[in-house]
């Protein structure tokens, strides 16, 4: 969308430079001027592209570091790998404390020294990916938070943990899966439980090829099946909902099975919660869950998105002939959403990752990372408008809201988040391995970008911080007051071995090996 067009797009919600149709009237003048805390107040200068191996900030904002890979959280347990997804949980309703879900999506064999892969690195890996609850708190002078050690809610969730699925579902005669694993983003249910999503999973625990008679098993890249072979690759890619104040977790079924990327929930106007989640991989579909009963995700109807016929496809095993054809069950079916997806014409996109619903208006925000074998290299934000602005709706039109490359200055956009003024902020997934090919030499290191709704800058991309190298930045999750983004710094220095050696030093510098870690991010 061209800067006019979403001025436009502005003018349509009663916005002027000043929010007055929402109520809250800010002037644009330095936090230290006017004593704000909220991010989302902040006229920012923003940066140009840089190759630092640091996190750099637009000069409004600091960074101080939260949690790094391996730092003791209790006395049992330590913090995960590769920190992705954020969420965040009141305790006793203060805003300055807090729970903190963390997702673990993936282990580098060279930082973690597992790349012997025998039975006991195999289990050093297991351990380091699923989850981690923390819980933190806010100094009421400093403002800065910390961990607090050794506290009750502390705990792991990790690939060895059992995690029975939702509605007394059994898979392959199983009832309980072994862990959740390739934890990449998630999200929030209204009755305050999170959401965590099951990715990449045959990366781990490999996958079932269903075309050949009879089915046979295409291998992982860790070999984790080798040594546990009880880790079935259909028991992951599910969506799983934890509560973070127990750690109680089940794995939902109903939703389909797929690299889910996120599960960004809202509820219908009848009170049921809907799901809407993608499949980040090359060609797949954009999916919708609308569930059968308010307050629970157990049952209900998963729809894939026709962008051509502006449709919610159900896939709907009961009534489709075609659906009943090819798969034995329903279950069945759901196992091989994918398949099923493009058997009743869900689109295929490219890469769909994090979804997010806009505060004032509920348009539907969905990013597309990039798809090079489309030759798309630098993705694009789309947006979905459901019938009415209603999520229950199966019909909605959509558009590109921004597009990534030089002239916008992003490319491969992937998490979203919207604050409190409807400001978009959102990170960019350039992989390691693609960053110093010639299409992305442009943007250096990924970064965090802000388009603002209002200002001088409206409707412009700002890029507001650069990772260190080769990491990404993943999970932005606000604190209830605005005053701090939480936000994970993934796999630096990802892609070194033994003849490049570290290819990141961050957070340590010097010659120190790279942590995955989180920050929080406040006013200077």
């Amino acid at each position: 969308m061209h800067r006019r067009k979403f001025l436009q797009f502005l003018g349509g919600l009663g916005l002027t430079a000043t929010f007055s149709g929402y109520g809250c009237v800010y002037t644009y003048k330095t936090a230290k001027q006017q004593h704000i805390s909220k991010l989302s107040q902040i006229e920012y200068t923003g940066i140009a592209p840089n190759s630092l191996d640091d996190v750099v900030l637009s000069p409004e904002l600091k960074y101080d570091l939260l949690i790094s890979w391996n730092d003791p959280i209790s006395k049992a347990d330590k913090f995960g790998f590769d920190n992705d997804y954020l969420c965040i949980f009141k305790i006793n309703d203060a805003a300055n404390d807090l729970l903190l879900w963390v997702n673990h999506e993936y282990c580098d064999r060279f930082i973690m020294k597992t790349q012997a892969a025998t039975k006991l690195d195999i289990e050093q890996e297991m351990y380091a990916v699923g989850g981690t609850i923390i819980r933190i708190k806010q100094n009421p002078e400093s403002k800065k938070w910390s961990l607090v050690k050794n506290d009750a809610y502390n705990r792991r969730i990790t690939a060895l943990t059992p995690i029975p699925f939702a509605d007394n579902i059994a898979i392959k005669g199983n009832k309980t899966a072994i862990g959740t694993l390739a934890n990449c983003a998630g999200g929030k249910t209204p009755w305050n439980t999170l959401l965590t999503c099951e990715e990449n999973y045959y990366l781990f625990v490999g996958e079932t090829n269903y075309t050949t008679q009879p089915a046979t098993h295409i291998d992982s890249d860790l070999g984790w099946e080798k040594f546990y072979p009880a880790h079935l690759p259909e028991h992951y890619g599910w969506v799983v909902e934890i509560d973070p104040y127990t750690g109680k977790a089940q794995k939902h079924t109903a939703m389909g099975r797929f690299a889910h990327e996120c599960a960004t929930t809202v509820l219908t106007k009848d009170g049921r919660c809907v799901v809407y989640t993608g499949d980040d991989n090359y060609f797949e579909c954009l999916y919708k869950f609308i569930a059968d009963k308010p307050g629970s995700l157990a049952t209900g109807t998963l729809y894939v998105a026709n962008l051509e016929k502006g449709e919610w496809i159900p896939l709907d095993y009961k009534n489709n002939p075609d659906l009943r054809a090819k798969f034995k069950t329903k279950l069945d079916m759901l196992v091989r959403t994918r398949e099923a997806a493009h058997l009743v014409g869900g689109s295929k996109l490219d890469r769909p990752e994090d979804i997010e619903i806009h505060p004032f208006t509920n348009e539907v925000f969905v990013s597309l990372t990039n798809n090079s074998k489309n030759n798309n290299y630098h993705g694009a934000i789309l947006k979905i408008v459901e019938q009415n602005n209603d999520h229950a709706a199966l019909h909605f039109k959509h558009e590109y809201f921004l597009t990534g490359g030089e002239e916008t200055g992003f490319s491969s956009p992937d998490n979203l988040i919207f604050d409190d003024h409807g400001n978009l902020w959102f990170t960019s997934d350039i992989s390691g391995s693609a960053m110093k090919n010639s299409e992305y030499l442009p943007f250096k290191n990924n970064g965090l970008f802000m388009v603002p709704a209002s200002g001088k800058n409206a409707g412009k991309v700002l890029q507001i911080a650069s990772a260190p190298n080769n990491a990404e930045f993943t999970g932005p999750m606000f604190s209830p007051n605005y005053d701090t983004l939480f936000l994970s710094v993934q796999h630096p220095g990802e892609n070194a071995n033994t003849q490049t050696g570290y290819l990141s030093h961050w957070p340590r510098g010097k010659s120190a090996a790279p942590k995955p870690s989180v920050i929080a991010i406040s006013l200077v």
